[in-house]
């Protein structure tokens, strides 16, 4: 049985996380998102992408019980290969979009970091207990949660292991957007759908210069920035973007 799967409509693909019942990210899940991480990047039918994990959960982390019978060298091989998963989330190079409903926890809010954007129900609970199992962060999570919300609030988290709920979470930049519980995937849905709209070149162009220069000095950032933008002057959709702002006025080109 496959506890996550891809599902494309309208230009949108849904990576649904599908393991009753806290949708535990076990080696196979693990295994599986990377899959189809690569599938969706590469599919011309996927312009933007959202990460789900159904009505009541999103991921409640790690599959425990299966950790815990790894010793010291199994981790040592799998801790990398746990990281490639995500990683290769984190470098789709379309717009992704978490839909977060209930536990998004552990592995399920690193999960969730590997997004651009993060939409939560009101009944979202985030947060990385890993230091309560002895332990810390290892899909990511010492590194992107840093990055989104500022060393200082990371290491709250991160050293508590406390939990945080989605309205503490919109303010100090976990999540984008709280809505209710039942809107998550709608609300998730009609920012993908917007995005899958748009020229898919230019979007991923502005994604890899964010996160690259996220992860270098400013002056290699704008030479990544510099290198896309000219670029992108050799595209169609560069051209019909510019031809209809000047025939038709601003933001009415249709890219598809």
């Amino acid at each position: 049985m496959a506890f996550v799967n891809l599902e494309v409509s309208g230009g949108v693909g849904t990576i649904r996380l599908d393991r009753p019942p806290m949708n535990a990210l076990d080696v196979s899940v693990q295994d599986r998102l990377r899959e189809l991480a690569v599938e969706a990047g590469a599919r011309d039918d996927v312009r933007a992408v959202i990460l789900y994990g159904g009505e009541k959960v999103f991921a409640a982390g790690a599959d425990i019980k299966e950790m815990r019978e790894m010793d010291h060298a199994a981790m040592v091989v799998r801790s990398r290969a746990l990281q490639e998963s995500f990683t290769a989330v984190a470098r789709i190079p379309k717009p992704v979009v978490a839909a977060v409903t209930g536990y998004a926890l552990g592995g399920g809010c690193e999960l969730a970091l590997c997004a651009d954007y993060r939409v939560a129900g009101e009944n979202a609970k985030l947060g990385q207990p890993e230091i309560l199992l002895g332990l810390i962060p290892g899909a990511g999570g010492t590194q992107r949660l840093a990055r989104l919300i500022g060393p200082s609030r990371a290491k709250d988290l991160i050293f508590t292991g406390r939990q945080v709920r989605a309205d503490e979470a919109l303010r100090i930049g976990l999540v984008d957007r709280v809505v209710p519980a039942a809107e998550v995937y709608e609300q998730a849905h009609a920012w993908a759908a917007k995005l899958a709209q748009g020229p898919a070149l230019a979007l991923r162009a502005a994604k890899e210069s964010v996160d690259t220069g996220l992860e270098t000095d400013l002056e290699s950032g704008l030479a990544v920035e510099r290198t896309w933008f000219a670029g992108l002057f050799a595209t169609e959709d560069r051209e019909r973007g510019m031809r209809s702002f000047v025939e038709d006025g601003p933001g009415k080109a249709k890219f598809l």
